[in-house]
């Protein structure tokens, strides 16, 4: 059987973007691991902050809104964030509050949301209430049960090992079988500009990066359900409230020469949970897990979605980075439109700036 649509990756962006195209034809979507979400989907802080990235990743942030409402029987819920300057990051405190629309508060009040925190290592503060949680699981789980619904297959532990193009489209090879489509969708995260060499297709430039985590018990022992999510001025650190708990992260971003199942640094984690530590008044004495995961970028930052210009039967759904469920509703349905010859609902010049042949 030839599919109308053969999907190279079980994450976020490969699953969002076959629910969408399930519309317009039969999808069979490859995954490599066991499980879905395995990689950077399954390891993602999961927040919702319309005003969170470049002006085309916003774009499609606001897009998205009202699909993260109502999807799956809505998936968010309310977070909050609050951003955190200490001494010396005044300058860049004032530069983040302004670029993301948010509320200047006082030490005193930045306290009163958040108890833990110490107020003589405070010297700015700013909070915006509309950021919210996303079920991830919810998410993942309803663009896979739209894919079946519309007779479509969900295939794990089917890594993909060569690709040919053919006549009708593409011979996709598995330690499982070979499958055949009309086109063929690099949904591989990490592995994208990988698959797209096995195609035969120039790579982009999508580079991973390493983001490390930790989960901390939470400080004093009080309940931290209601706190917003804490970033660092510069997004230097950030903690999260999580199952009880708080995650906690340097947020860094080390490039990786290859795409590999990732693993924290533990002098990562140190200088993250030191960054955190130095903003409330409990000291950390534990990890009660860590983990790591890969967000990849293309060379502007921003995503890729679309046929690849020298040949439309191959499409890219890649460079997610760290806003690929925020921005999956809308970049997915950017991916269907393009593909099925639609005009899209996004401006042109956003449709452009997150096209692959801005790379060409």
């Amino acid at each position: 059987m030839t599919h109308d649509f053969l999907i190279v990756g079980g994450g976020i962006a490969g699953l969002s973007a076959g629910a969408r195209l399930s519309e317009l034809g039969t999808v069979l979507l490859l995954e490599a691991e066991p499980a879905l979400a395995y990689h950077a989907s399954g390891r993602s802080a999961a927040l919702y902050e319309a005003q969170y990235g470049n002006p085309a990743t916003i774009a499609l942030n606001l897009a998205s809104r009202a699909d993260h409402e109502t999807l799956g029987g809505g998936v968010l819920s309310q977070r909050g964030l609050m951003l955190l300057a200490g001494l010396g990051e005044e300058e860049v405190f004032a530069h983040d509050a302004a670029q993301m629309g948010l509320e200047v508060i006082g030490a005193a009040e930045a306290v009163a949301r958040v108890p833990a925190l110490n107020p003589d290592g405070i010297a700015g503060a700013a909070v915006h209430d509309d950021a919210w949680d996303i079920d991830t699981d919810r998410l993942i789980q309803h663009f896979a049960r739209t894919i079946k619904a519309q007779g479509g297959t969900v295939q794990t532990g089917a890594a993909v090992t060569a690709i040919q193009k053919t006549v009708g489209g593409w011979r996709v090879q598995t330690a499982g079988g070979d499958y055949t489509a009309r086109l063929l969708v690099n949904a591989a995260g990490a592995w994208a500009d990988g698959v797209a060499a096995m195609a035969g297709i120039a790579p982009i430039g999508i580079t991973p990066y390493r983001r490390s985590v930790a989960r901390v018990p939470a400080p004093g022992g009080l309940d931290v359900s209601r706190w917003p999510m804490l970033l660092g001025a510069g997004e230097t650190w950030y903690a999260k409230p999580d199952a009880g708990q708080m995650i906690v992260s340097p947020a860094e971003e080390d490039p990786v020469a290859e795409p590999h199942d990732a693993w924290p640094e533990d002098l990562m984690l140190a200088e993250g949970i030191a960054r955190y530590q130095a903003f409330v008044t409990q000291e950390v004495t534990r990890l009660t897990s860590s983990w790591a995961g890969l967000r990849s970028f293309s060379p502007d930052r921003a995503l890729v979605l679309g046929p690849e210009p020298a040949d439309p039967s191959f499409v890219w759904v890649a460079g997610q980075g760290g806003y690929g469920f925020q921005t999956a509703p809308a970049a997915s349905r950017l991916v269907a439109d393009l593909v099925a010859g639609r005009a899209p609902d996004l401006d042109p010049h956003i449709v452009q700036a997150l096209c692959p042949s801005r790379f060409r």
